[in-house]
C-alpha cells in the first residue's frame, strides 16, 4: 500500500516563487502541492475546500494580508498546520505570527531544506523555526526588549500591515483596496500610527514608512 503524501497548499504573491516552491516541494517523497494562491481571500476558500494538512503563507499577498489569513485559518480550518514564509527576520513578525497561531516561520533566502524541514515538523504537531529567531525570542524573553527598540514594534498587527504598505511605496486606495477596508478606515490607522510613531503629519509618516522598508530590504 503507497503511503499517502502530506498535501501542502501555497500562498504567496510571486508567481516564480510558487513555481521554485512547487517544483522543490514535489521533488519530495512524502510531499506534495495540492494547489495555489496569491491572495488571501481565494487561499481562505480554497483552503477550506481542499483540507491540505500544511499552508505555506507569505506575510505580504497581492490581495489581503498574510497574517490576517493565518489568524482566519485558526479559526475556520484548526487542522490545517501553518508555515509562514517570508523576507523579514525581524522578531518584530516572528512574535506576530506565532500569536495569529502559525506553527512555523522560515526566512525565503534559508536553504530549501529548512522549508522541507519546517514542512515535516509542523505536520508532526511541532514548531518550527531558525536557529536566529529562536535565539532572539528566548534573549528577549530573558532580557526584555534591546535598548532602542524601535516604536514600530508599538503598532498592533493591522497599523504594522499598513505602515509597511505605505512603505512600499503604496497609495491610499491601494492600500484600503488590498486590505479590503475603506479609504477612511486607512486614513484613522494613519492617525493612530502618528501618534505612536510622534509624528506630525501625513508626509513625515511616509518618510518614516519610506525609510523604515528601505532599512529592512
Amino acid at each position: 500500500m503507497t503511503e499517502q503524501k502530506t498535501r501542502v497548499f501555497l500562498v504567496d504573491d510571486h508567481p516564480l516563487v510558487r513555481e521554485w516552491l512547487t517544483n522543490m516541494i514535489n521533488q519530495q517523497p512524502d510531499l506534495v502541492v495540492c494547489g495555489e494562491a496569491d491572495g488571501a481571500p481565494q487561499a481562505l476558500q480554497a483552503i477550506s475546500a481542499v483540507k491540505p494538512q500544511v499552508a505555506i503563507v507569505d506575510i505580504t499577498l497581492k490581495t489581503g494580508s498574510g497574517l490576517e489569513l493565518v489568524k482566519d485559518l485558526k479559526q475556520s480550518c484548526p487542522e490545517v498546520a501553518v508555515v509562514v514564509l517570508s523576507m523579514h527576520d525581524e522578531l518584530l513578525y516572528a512574535e506576530r505570527v506565532f500569536r495569529a497561531g502559525a506553527r512555523g516561520y522560515v526566512m525565503k533566502r534559508e536553504s530549501t531544506t529548512k522549508v522541507v524541514e519546517a514542512i515535516r515538523c509542523v505536520v508532526n504537531g511541532r514548531r518550527f523555526m531558525s536557529e536566529r529567531v529562536a535565539a532572539a525570542m528566548a534573549e528577549k524573553l530573558v532580557e526584555g526588549p534591546p535598548p532602542g527598540a524601535t516604536p514600530v514594534a508599538s503598532l498592533s498587527d493591522r497599523e504594522l500591515e499598513v505602515f509597511e504598505l505605505l512603505g512600499q511605496g503604496k497609495e491610499t486606495r491601494e492600500i484600503a483596496a488590498s486590505l479590503h477596508v475603506s479609504v477612511k478606515t486607512v486614513q484613522a490607522f494613519y492617525a493612530r500610527i502618528k501618534e505612536k510613531l510622534n509624528v506630525n503629519t501625513e508626509r513625515e509618516l511616509l518618510r518614516e514608512a519610506i525609510r523604515w522598508h528601505d532599512n529592512r530590504a
